[in-house]
């Protein structure tokens, strides 16, 4: 939940202070797909809290997702848009969150044994994978994504 509120937060941030009117709806798009991934993951766990089904066969040692992850924050609150330079780098850092989330997604299939789950989260990744390709095409051809329909 929180590497889509993360990234929701950092989308909407950025629509609010990037100059680029172009980019406005793809970055509007992909905060929308952030909150519905959020939702997703949400109802996943009241799921497993209430015990109606766990997903993972077993619950996944608080130490062992630590060393899996690292001190990777999947957080873009740092960004100081301010500080970028050209829209191109901004995007780039935007296409790393997204790639470092579907990495993370995917290890996390290891441990679901959840069909229906599985099933969810592969639709989510492919949803992240999308957000890399519109970034970067927008990248390099920013016209061409104002003619492209952002639905999920």
């Amino acid at each position: 939940m929180k590497i889509e509120k993360n990234g929701e937060t950092i989308y909407r941030s950025a629509m609010e202070k990037i100059p680029v009117p172009s980019l406005v709806p793809l970055l509007e798009w992909i905060a929308n797909e952030e909150a519905n991934h959020a939702q997703w993951f949400s109802n996943l766990k009241q799921k497993t809290e209430t015990n109606v089904e766990n997903p993972f066969g077993q619950d996944i040692p608080h130490n062992m997702l630590n060393d899996i992850i690292g001190d990777q924050s999947f957080s873009l609150k740092e960004i100081d848009f301010s500080q970028v330079d050209n829209i191109e780098d901004l995007i780039n850092i935007f296409i790393e969150f997204e790639k470092d989330s579907v990495l993370f997604y995917e290890m996390l299939q290891t441990f679901i044994q959840s069909e229906e789950t599985l099933l969810q989260l592969d639709q989510i990744i492919a949803e992240e994978k999308r957000h890399i390709e519109r970034l970067r095409e927008f990248v390099e051809n920013p016209s061409k994504i104002e003619k492209l329909t952002f639905s999920t």
